[in-house]
């Protein structure tokens, strides 16, 4: 048959098999909510993701490096002594201000604290920051102050004062066997430090028996070429051990464990729901085929060939399954896209707040995987009403 003839004769069976669908709406609808419910679920859960990567990989700029100790995979498990962090001060690729280079030596320590939501205790990141930190990193004090160095003050990242109980400026926490006064919140524009408690490092060091010593340098380069040549001067620096990163890409190697371990759940979840929609639109298209019985030996003895008649059930079933995609994908959007929540980032074992991420790619995804599903579930009906023998359905008539 000439493929302009098959293509005319596929959509004129189409056209005439939607029209019947109000005849067969109950079964058509359990196709399309499966189909809801599973790019509904997928969306999401990747969304979940998406949101959680986006937040670690837009943590910082540029022109922003970090230092740490050589072979440390983070924060945690790094140490800087006070002549590795002189080296890294001293190097002429720091950017300066009149008052010194623009270098804070912090540490990274975690604190018991009560979750807002549950009232559980959950791992908070407590930070000790030197004054210059805000003028390394993009935060800026939105409420209340900035702690005075030497006293037992903190200030508290925007999504960390959602996630925990009894952050608000002026209300005072206790961490081990210290008061501390909560002075002021900071704004870090949704990255990693939002989640964080900023303290003076000075302060924090003798309570965690840290002496002088610190984990990580965050400094500001003179400009973002001049990462090379700080990271060369350092690592080839005889009286030190040090690797450096730029501080977006040491974040976003953070997030790869917990974005791999959310995007295979959601695959699995999605594929196991897939299975049941498949299961659905075979059904659907079963009914539908048994159904049209009469007109399939119609339009047979009309002349139409096996093929359209066997395009006409796929475009069906991809139909429904599209039908069912997009209202999945615009429930997932309506309903997740800016969610805020948090979860564990299992490098630093602290909690990281950030919002779900509802992106054109996620929702593409969503509907290409309604399509293959309602491909499948529609193929062996189709294949049935192709081969459908002419005479025997003529008998029906």
């Amino acid at each position: 048959m000439h493929p302009w003839r098959t293509l005319v004769q596929s959509v004129a069976v189409t056209l005439v098999n939607l029209r019947t669908l109000p005849a067969r709406l109950g079964p058509s609808a359990v196709a399309v909510v499966g189909m809801v419910g599973v790019v509904g679920v997928l969306v999401a859960v990747l969304s979940m993701a998406e949101g959680f990567r986006a937040t670690m990989a837009n943590t910082g700029a540029a022109d922003t490096v970090i230092v740490m100790r050589a072979g440390s995979d983070s924060e945690m498990t790094s140490i800087l002594m006070r002549e590795d962090i002189d080296i890294v001060s001293d190097a002429e690729e720091i950017a300066r201000t009149p008052s010194g280079p623009l270098a804070s030596a912090e540490l990274f320590v975690i604190v018991d604290l009560i979750k807002a939501s549950t009232g559980t205790v959950a791992n908070a990141p407590l930070r000790g920051v030197e004054p210059v930190a805000f003028g390394v990193r993009q935060v800026r004090i939105v409420e209340g102050r900035m702690f005075v160095p030497g006293r037992n003050e903190v200030v508290v990242g925007r999504a960390a004062r959602g996630e925990y109980r009894g952050l608000t400026v002026g209300s005072t926490l206790r961490v081990g066997q210290s008061d501390w006064a909560v002075v002021g919140a900071f704004d870090a524009g949704g990255t990693v430090p939002d989640s964080e408690l900023w303290c003076d490092a000075n302060v924090l060091g003798p309570l965690y028996q840290r002496g002088s010593s610190r984990q990580a340098v965050y400094a500001k380069l003179r400009s973002p070429d001049a990462f090379t040549a700080l990271k060369d001067r350092l690592t080839t620096d005889p009286r030190a051990k040090l690797m450096v990163m730029r501080e977006r890409e040491y974040y976003e190697s953070q997030s790869r464990f917990v974005y791999s371990l959310i995007t295979g759940l959601g695959t699995i979840i999605a594929l196991l729901m897939g299975i049941g929609a498949v299961f659905a639109a075979v059904n659907t298209m079963y009914s539908a085929v048994a159904s049209r019985t009469r007109e399939i030996a119609t339009l047979r003895a009309l002349g139409f060939g096996g093929l359209p008649v066997m395009l006409s059930v796929l475009a069906e079933s991809m139909l429904l399954a599209l039908a069912g995609g997009a209202i999945g994908a615009a429930a997932a959007y309506l309903f997740f896209n800016g969610y805020q929540a948090a979860t564990m980032n299992w490098q630093s074992m602290s909690t990281i707040g950030f919002a779900f991420r509802v992106t054109p790619r996620l929702l593409a995804n969503g509907l290409a995987y309604a399509l293959v599903l309602g491909l499948v579930g529609g193929l062996l009906p189709a294949i049935r009403a192709a081969r459908l023998p002419v005479v025997v359905a003529l008998r029906e008539l």
